[in-house]
Formats: C-alpha cells, sequence, structure tokens
C-alpha cells in the first residue's frame, strides 16, 4: 500500500478538468468551495455537488484546502462569534458529507509569499522565487510600512534598497501587485483585484495586528482549536494545519507554525488526535534550521495529509522551488519516512492509513507556457512532479513490503 497520490483542484474553472484528473491516475482530489464567500456556512447541497461530480470519475474527495479561517478569527475580532459558528457549522456539514479531513492555515494577512513568479531554470523551465533583499525591498520602500526597516538586518536593508534603485515604477508597481494580489487572489486572499490600490489596504489589514505578537496569536489559535475541534470529533473530521510559507516572519507579522517546537506547542494547546497538521516539505524546507525528518518523527501521530515539493535554499535566505526531487531536501529520505509511518499505522490497526499526498506546485514546462494557470499550479509541471513521487513510493513501498 502506499500513500493516496492526490490533486488541487480549484472547482469548475480550473483549466485541469475532473476528467483529465482521472485519466492521469489521480486517487484522490482536494479542493474547496471557491464559490463560497470566507465566513459563510458551507452548505450541503453544495458540498454534495462537488463530492458526486469527483465520485463521478472513480476518485473520492480527499481533503478539504482549505476552509478559510477568516481574518476576524485570527485577530478575535467583534465578529469572532458568527464567524467561528458559521465555521463550526461548515465542519459539521463536511462530516455529514463524509468528507473528514480540513486543510487550513493560520497565518496573517498573507498566505504565501514570492517575489518572482517567472523564474527561468538552467534547463528552460518556469519557477517561483522568493528573493529575501527583493521582498525587503517591497515592505520598506515599496509598501514603506511603519518600522519596516528595524525588522531586518541592515545588510539585507542596504541590499534591499540597491534592488530598489534598480527598479522601475513600473517593476515596482508589479512587484507590489504579484505579492499582495496575484499570489493570493485564487486561494481566498484578503485583498483581490477590483481594488483600485492594493497597498493601502494590505496595510490597514497588517495594521489590525499592531497589537499581537506571537504569543497573542499563539492565544488566538488555541481558542479557536478550542471552539472547533470538538465538533470535529463528534462530525469525524481531522483538522490539519498547514506551515507558514515562509516559515519565518514577513512583513512585521507573527509567524506561528514554522518550525519544531511550534508544533510541541500546537499539539499541547489542544491534544485531541483531530488537531493534526498538513506536513508540507516544500514550506518547511525553507527555513535551514529545520530538519524535516526530525519534524516528522516528532509529529508522525498527527500527520493527516501531506504535501511535498523541494526547494533550494541560498545563503542570504532566499530560496527557489527546485522541482519535486532535487534540492536542499532529500525527498528519497523524507518518502521512506511517510511511508514507514504509514505502515506503522496499519499494524496499529488505525483507519487513517491514506496519508493523502499531493505534489506541491510544479514547474511550468512544454505546453504550460501555452495556458494561464494559477502561479506555482501548472498541469504538466504537476503531472510530472506527480509521476515523479509517484515513482519513488512505488519503488520504496516495493523495498519495504519484500523485507517485511
Amino acid at each position: 500500500m502506499a500513500l493516496e497520490k492526490t490533486w488541487r483542484w480549484f472547482g469548475e474553472k480550473d483549466l485541469v478538468t475532473l476528467d483529465g484528473l482521472q485519466q492521469i491516475g489521480v486517487e484522490g482530489v482536494v479542493t474547496a468551495l471557491h464559490h463560497i464567500p470566507n465566513g459563510e456556512v458551507w452548505p450541503v447541497d453544495e458540498i454534495m455537488k462537488v463530492k458526486t461530480a469527483i465520485e463521478k470519475r472513480g476518485m473520492r474527495w480527499s481533503v478539504v484546502e482549505s476552509l478559510p479561517v477568516s481574518e476576524g478569527i485570527k485577530i478575535c475580532s467583534t465578529d469572532r462569534e458568527r464567524l467561528i459558528t458559521n465555521y463550526q457549522q461548515s465542519v459539521r456539514n463536511l462530516g455529514e458529507c463524509g468528507i473528514d479531513t480540513i486543510c487550513y492555515n493560520f497565518m496573517p494577512v498573507l498566505d504565501w509569499a514570492r517575489t518572482d513568479l517567472h523564474f527561468k531554470l538552467k534547463n528552460g523551465g518556469e519557477s517561483m522565487y522568493f528573493d529575501f533583499p527583493t521582498f525587503v525591498a517591497f515592505d520598506v520602500f515599496i509598501l514603506k510600512r511603519p518600522g519596516a526597516k528595524s525588522d531586518y538586518p541592515a545588510e539585507i536593508v542596504k541590499k534591499a534598497q540597491e534592488v530598489f534603485e534598480k527598479m522601475t515604477e513600473q517593476e515596482a508597481d508589479e512587484l507590489a501587485y504579484n505579492i499582495i494580489v496575484v499570489t493570493q487572489g485564487f486561494i481566498d486572499g484578503v485583498i483581490d483585484g477590483s481594488v483600485s490600490d492594493p497597498k493601502d489596504l494590505f496595510l490597514e489589514f497588517i495594521h489590525r495586528y499592531k497589537n499581537i505578537g506571537k504569543d497573542q496569536l499563539r492565544n488566538n489559535l488555541k481558542a479557536f482549536l478550542d471552539d472547533v475541534i470538538p465538533v470535529a470529533e463528534e462530525a469525524g473530521v481531522k483538522l490539519a494545519i498547514h506551515p507558514d510559507d515562509p516559515p519565518f516572519p514577513v512583513l512585521g507579522l507573527p509567524r506561528i507554525i514554522g518550525q519544531l517546537e511550534d508544533y510541541e506547542w500546537l499539539f499541547q494547546a489542544n491534544t485531541s488526535p483531530n488537531n493534526g497538521v498538513t506536513f508540507c516539505a516544500g514550506s518547511l524546507s525553507a527555513r535551514k534550521e529545520n530538519n524535516l525528518l526530525e519534524v516528522i518523527e516528532k509529529t508522525r501521530d498527527r500527520i493527516h495529509f501531506v504535501h511535498l515539493r523541494n526547494t533550494l535554499l541560498l545563503e542570504d535566505g532566499s530560496f527557489y522551488e527546485s522541482g519535486h526531487l532535487s534540492g536542499t531536501q532529500n525527498m528519497p529520505k523524507i518518502m521512506l519516512a511517510l511511508l514507514q509511518e504509514q505502515k506503522r499505522r496499519i499494524k496499529m490497526g488505525r483507519a487513517d492509513v491514506k496519508m493523502p499526498v499531493r505534489p506541491d506546485h510544479g514547474i511550468k514546462i512544454i505546453d504550460d507556457y501555452k495556458a494561464s494557470y494559477n502561479p506555482g499550479y501548472p498541469l504538466i509541471g504537476r503531472l510530472k512532479g506527480l509521476a515523479e513521487l509517484d515513482g519513488l513510493m512505488s519503488g520504496i513501498d516495493f523495498m519495504l513490503t519484500s523485507n517485511e
């Protein structure tokens, strides 16, 4: 038995169809009700429409990615009670429909950040790049966030100024638009392309966290878990928090799920086995201190969902997405650890042995250039990643099974 091969699908507007997913051998679909506004209840009939469409193709709706946690919950706004009540009802409805895993995140304002969405690799493929000095240039000199300069080492700020001074006004505007809107708009971002000046609104969202540090955000996450996990237990649903991307502070905002000590805190904050994690190799690998094999070992009981891709880290904290197998991380060892955990669960008689895994992001190649896919989600690049991971997984699983 190997991990369940899944694929992130963005609904009926996705250029990759469910029929296509069936043809390429996907076993489980990872999706969400993208047409339901953040903070509103997901109705049973809307859930069932998507679930039925997936099951007609011989697949299952493996994971909800994601049921968004509204900013009002993260900052405990006056609207929190309504938002929590709606979230609880959505969890109940998903459980009623037989969908048992929800991937979510608790990242303030910005779900993920890259400075270059069209980074050219030596082989001609196109990846995504987080250049640390360029991001600081955005924060300090383009966004002009108050106090931003003091949040970064002086040498990085100096490099950032050099980067900014070489930019044209159009390049600066494009960088801001990519960070604030393009990378966020298709995944329930707080700002979409309809806003005339996204920078001002973005600063407003950031300002809401002026009195919320790491400890307070942790407290807010614990309050969320204490409210939602009991409902999830009753509904037979597991919650799997996604790590911060990148897993270190940006924009002066607290980041609370990015390293092993954060997971240790998470499991102490709420001890229910339904309070689990999405193991995302790509996000976690962007912090050089992280030992991903140790993370798997220490969180293995609570891994409910898996994202696999690789990154190449640079000395100044920058990184780019280098594919699924090659990069800074040893993907065969990571896959081995995950398959060993699956076999441990089987021996224990646990029900959650599928451990859904999806190729996270992908390098744009060949005919991917002919279509307008969401950033990081090309068809052929992800299909290549799925095939690579499937081959790696099948080979390791065969060796493990042969030695039993």
